[in-house]
């Protein structure tokens, strides 16, 4: 049993820390993009590794402690502000989503970057006190699709490699 807990929390430091590290090397990317304020979401492959690997619980606690910590490190209370919106509507949209058991892997992930991007938004709106950023979901309505299908793919890759390694490691 105290086995099973050492592991598990080694899984979510190293999850954690992997979100720290991705996180990081997103805000190193020049900014390429003609969308201002969009990012790919590195961050979420881990998120998708917890909900698919570890389940909803996992997903939600390394989530919000990711949100915290890349603040904290790398942001400030208004990054902390648009970091808590996008990511508990993305997480939340995620775990139904998974929990319906009728979208794949690349459309939950899809559905949480296009949600990260409303939450986002809306905490803009709020903040800001405005409606006129409302325009500015359908661009990106269309960034979240993008980024979320290609984390999508490479957090599909990364759920399957673990889950051979998991399976190796029980055969021992």
């Amino acid at each position: 049993m105290k086995e099973n807990k050492t592991r598990r929390i080694a899984q979510y430091g190293l999850l954690v820390a992997l979100a720290l590290i991705l996180s990081y090397l997103e805000a190193q990317l020049p900014v390429f993009f003609a969308v201002p304020g969009m990012k790919l979401g590195l961050t979420n492959i881990v998120v998708l590794a917890a909900l698919y690997g570890m389940g909803a619980g996992s997903a939600i606690v390394i989530n919000l402690v990711r949100i915290f910590l890349v603040s904290v490190l790398f942001g400030n209370g208004m990054s902390l502000a648009y970091s808590l919106a996008g990511g508990l509507l993305s997480g939340a949209v995620m775990l139904l989503l998974k929990r319906t058991q009728k979208f794949s892997l690349l459309g939950v992930s899809v559905a949480g970057g296009v949600a990260h991007n409303v939450g986002q938004i809306l905490t803009a709106m709020v903040l800001l006190q405005t409606k006129a950023l409302g325009w500015y979901l359908l661009v990106l309505w269309i960034s979240g699709l993008v980024s979320g299908a290609l984390i999508g793919v490479i957090g599909g890759e990364l759920c399957r490699r673990l889950e051979q390694i998991k399976r190796k490691e029980e055969c021992r």
